[in-house]
């Protein structure tokens, strides 16, 4: 099951939005997808993503894949954690394996994402 308290990008990405910042990560269906992940590259601190656009790139057994932005701002944090044990977004997608976090420039974006609702409704079409 999806959080409910977050919000989905279509590109299979979380938001956990708190006023103007906000945390993104890959949800358990890109994980399960892409299989055992075992590199990822994420960007420097102070880097601006945009909506809808790569900011990272996930390494796994199967493929090599962009995450996308489901948000746009300016990254404040990197999970280094998950650059040293890229597994953990495998084990742990909405908790330990968060990517960025962001100081969002524009927090009316949130409103065209997904509620988890949504989103398993798209995850259904895609099965």
């Amino acid at each position: 099951m999806n959080p409910k308290n977050l919000r989905y990008h279509r590109e299979h990405d979380w938001a956990r939005v708190d006023g103007d910042m906000a945390v993104f990560g890959l949800t358990d269906y890109a994980q399960e997808t892409l299989g055992d992940i075992v590199f990822i590259e994420l960007p420097e601190v102070g880097v601006d993503v945009t909506a809808g656009t790569p900011y990272a790139e996930v390494e796994s057994v199967k493929a090599v894949s962009d995450v996308y932005a489901p948000l746009s701002g300016s990254v404040v944090e990197t999970n280094e954690e998950v650059v040293d044990a890229p597994e953990l977004i495998n084990e742990s997608p909405f908790e330990n394996g968060w990517l960025i976090k962001v100081r969002l420039s524009d927090p009316g974006e949130v409103d065209d994402l997904m509620t988890a609702e949504e989103y398993e409704d798209l995850i259904a079409e895609e099965e």
